[in-house]
């Protein structure tokens, strides 16, 4: 699929970095390094703004080598881009770790998908069908 995208970064487009990769990464777009005290969250600018087609959004991840590595998490992941947001895109980091961690302008900080979703249109009823599982909430299985 073809999504017109701005590029006010000094990084190349986002890019699937592996051949059977979901998700892209994006980049910092930083005049000088960040740091990221701990529990501290900022949002990082990419640079980036992207025109959705009608019917998609964008889901911005985590990259699971920061979360691992240096407990650098999205704080509200996964965050929407909607089709019809026309700013920049920027990624809302936080840092779970006991230790400041520093980010560089061009440094891998999230993911993201592009992703096909519809529209419901809710149709009023008295009852809806019942399953095995019925009502069975959190946890109601047991396992794990």
């Amino acid at each position: 699929m073809n999504i017109r995208i701005i590029n006010r970064s000094k990084n190349a487009l986002p890019a699937y970095e592996t051949l059977h990769a979901a998700g892209m990464d994006l980049r910092a777009d930083l005049e000088t390094p960040v740091t990221l005290q701990p529990m501290e969250r900022k949002q990082v600018p990419t640079g980036l703004y992207m025109e959705l087609p009608e019917g998609y959004e964008a889901q911005i991840r985590p990259r699971s080598g920061l979360a691992f590595k240096h407990g650098i998490g999205i704080v509200n992941s996964p965050g929407t881009i909607d089709a019809d947001y026309r700013g920049e895109i920027k990624v809302l980091l936080i840092n779970f770790s006991d230790q400041p961690f520093e980010i560089n302008s061009g440094d891998r900080i999230a993911q993201m998908i592009v992703s096909k979703h519809e529209k419901v249109n809710w149709l009023p009823v008295e009852e809806i069908t019942e399953t095995t599982r019925g009502a069975g909430g959190y946890g109601h299985t047991g396992v794990g």
